[in-house]
């Protein structure tokens, strides 16, 4: 086991099995030195926990927890590009898309729930920049949805 995956064990966190694509396209895709991750919902075992607007049907806390397992979602899809999350040498960007009703402001908030996860799980490795974008609907009605662009040590 890698020492990423050492740390997500010591947080009491195992790294799921790679999110089926939903339409046509790669869960992740290697360029170069970077892996682009598709936006990875925070499906558990093919499903989605709860749907709904964040503000609305989903507080900005429980979206928050979701965005800890879209972030989840994409560091297993990095380790099927790369094979060892230990070759992560830093998350370059997050982009966070929360499903926000009409009032609500707190977007930066929720994705916090997928900076917060990488910073815990890869230390300064895990620190990035971020875009945190409220939106009107997204994908299977899911609240949050989260993407990562990661550089690999050594190429």
């Amino acid at each position: 086991m890698s020492a990423v995956e050492d740390r997500l064990a010591e947080l009491g966190l195992t790294l799921p099995e790679v999110v089926p694509p939903l339409a046509a396209y790669q869960p992740a895709v290697r360029s170069g030195a970077y892996v682009f991750t598709a936006g990875q919902l925070p499906l558990v075992d093919g499903k989605l926990p709860v749907t709904g607007k964040v503000g609305a049907e989903v507080t900005a806390e429980e979206a928050a927890g979701l965005a800890r397992t879209c972030a989840l979602n994409a560091l297993a899809a990095v380790k099927s590009v790369v094979g060892d999350l230990d070759r992560v040498a830093r998350v370059v960007k997050v982009v966070g898309f929360v499903a926000s009703a009409s009032d609500f402001t707190g977007q930066p908030g929720v994705v916090n729930g997928a900076s917060e996860l990488l910073v815990e799980v890869l230390g300064d490795k895990g620190v990035h920049a971020r875009s945190a974008v409220g939106v009107a609907v997204l994908p299977l009605d899911a609240p949050v949805e989260v993407e990562i662009q990661v550089e690999v040590a050594g190429e």
